[in-house]
């Protein structure tokens, strides 16, 4: 990617004015990054590369899709420049090695693993789209996304859901409470559902803490909003009944599941997880002043291996009639890439906590007692991760509660609860708003569906999901 003189300048006065904010030897003194001596121009290149990614697809769409990992390259340089030159290469590179190996490596290989696995399981075969039918396929969608991920769910199940409905005339409204509820509401119970629910079991949340803390919840916002799909659905198919007719272009078809040899991979994925999180041998491997503990060694390698043997012994043509790309895992590893080593500045200033540059920020989710409004984080975590990637989202604000894992799962529980039901919830507001989203658009324009622009999603999600956020967070989080 060429780059403008303007640009080049741009990009030194950001380092010089980074470089100008802290003091190397309070660094040295404390072997790590002073968050409270942090201005919040240290926060410019993660507001920038989510920005971009937020922008990049949609308004300029050719230029992103060469150049995405060129530009998440400069903005992570951006923060990793700077801190050298301000801390010293030392504090650096310990900062940015413990986020690439302890949460980055995790993060992407299980992403990789359910991607890869999920990929390989074919739905044959065509049904007719009615009402109750299309509901049936929803919930089978949802619960699904808490076992193989929202991304593996809305692979799996998005492309039967367009044949179900592809003789319809009225069908975009389908594919849009599929996002709703199969790409985000539904990964709501497990660190496999959502990214940033596994961001959390990387930094100490259990296993089934979400499933235990967010089931009711789950239940209330997932039958509100499939209620809600019900009642359109069937106001439209009686629409539809004084239109012309359509030729159904994939005949009904008896349903087979193919490539029956992964939901055995699933499940040994979520075995090595729940392994990880009870086998404690306390051994550790130093690498630049970084420990990586075996469990984790281990788990990380036994799901690189089970992703591989998906990719051995599923038949390359379930995976061509599922239309499975390396593509879209591709742009979520460079993305996070720059997402996790651009975040490092903000987390070191989140916790400073009220002596940080972020204090009006702290001030804000912060009740008269001094202790955390629940209702505040629900909500600023999820509008943000509407318009963000809802993983970092939910990072800043797990760290803003103090992100110190016992503790959120104890004493601030519905503190932890509110952060991540914000998260995962309101990522279903935008097509940006969490990754699967925009996948399923695509496929959906792809395969012929009159979808909705940017902002007439929105006018669904405002519609909709809005008045169930409301009603879930005066029950659970006032």
């Amino acid at each position: 990617m060429r780059v403008s003189s303007n640009a080049a300048a741009a990009a030194g006065a950001l380092v010089l004015a980074l470089t100008a904010t802290a003091s190397p030897a309070a660094a040295a003194e404390v072997h790590g990054l002073p968050g409270e001596t942090m201005s919040l121009l240290w926060a410019l290149p993660f507001a920038g590369i989510l920005l971009s990614i937020a922008t990049g697809p949609l308004l300029y769409p050719h230029f992103w899709e060469h150049h995405y990992g060129k530009i998440t390259a400069v903005w992570s340089a951006l923060v990793v420049v700077p801190m050298a030159l301000s801390f010293g290469t030392e504090a650096t590179t310990v900062a940015v090695l413990h986020t690439v190996l302890l949460e980055y490596m995790s993060f992407i290989i299980l992403l990789f693993a359910l991607f890869t696995i999920s990929g390989g399981i074919l739905v044959a075969g065509n049904i007719h789209g009615t009402p109750a039918m299309n509901a049936v396929l929803l919930v089978i969608g949802a619960c699904l996304a808490s076992v193989v991920g929202t991304t593996g769910a809305s692979m799996i199940m998005i492309r039967p859901m367009i044949r179900a409905n592809d003789n319809r005339p009225l069908n975009a409204h389908v594919v849009v409470f599929f996002i709703f509820l199969v790409s985000n509401i539904g990964g709501s119970l497990t660190p496999l559902g959502d990214p940033p629910l596994f961001v959390g079991f990387l930094r100490g949340v259990d296993f089934f803490w979400t499933t235990a803390n967010l089931w009711a919840q789950t239940l209330i916002v997932g039958a509100l909003v499939l209620t809600a799909f019900v009642v359109i659905d069937i106001v439209l198919h009686l629409r539809e009944e004084g239109m012309p007719k359509i030729k159904d272009p994939t005949p009904d078809t008896k349903v087979r599941l193919r490539g029956l040899a992964n939901i055995p991979l699933l499940a040994g994925v979520i075995a090595a997880i729940l392994m990880s999180a009870v086998w404690k041998p306390g051994t550790a491997f130093t690498f630049e002043g970084v420990e990586v503990e075996l469990q984790n060694l281990v788990r990380d390698g036994i799901i690189v291996a089970l992703a591989l043997i998906s990719l051995y012994v599923t038949k390359k043509e379930y995976r061509r009639a599922n239309g499975f790309n390396w593509g879209p895992i591709l742009e979520v590893a460079k993305l996070f890439a720059g997402i996790f080593i651009c975040i490092i500045p903000v987390i070191a200033i989140l916790r400073a906590g009220a002596e940080g540059a972020l204090a009006p920020l702290v001030a804000l989710v912060t009740g008269p007692d001094g202790g955390p409004n629940d209702f505040a984080y629900f909500w600023m975590t999820g509008l943000l991760s509407s318009f963000l990637d809802n993983a970092p989202t939910y990072l800043v604000f797990f760290e803003l509660a103090g992100g110190d894992p016992e503790t959120l799962m104890t004493t601030l529980g519905t503190t932890l609860a509110a952060i991540s039901a914000g998260a995962v919830f309101m990522g279903a507001n935008t097509y940006i708003g969490n990754a699967p989203n925009f996948m399923v658009y695509a496929i959906a324009r792809q395969q012929g569906v009159r979808m909705p622009s940017f902002f007439g999603y929105m006018l669904w999600s405002g519609a909709v999901l809005i008045p169930v956020f409301i009603i879930v967070s005066m029950i659970a989080f006032r």
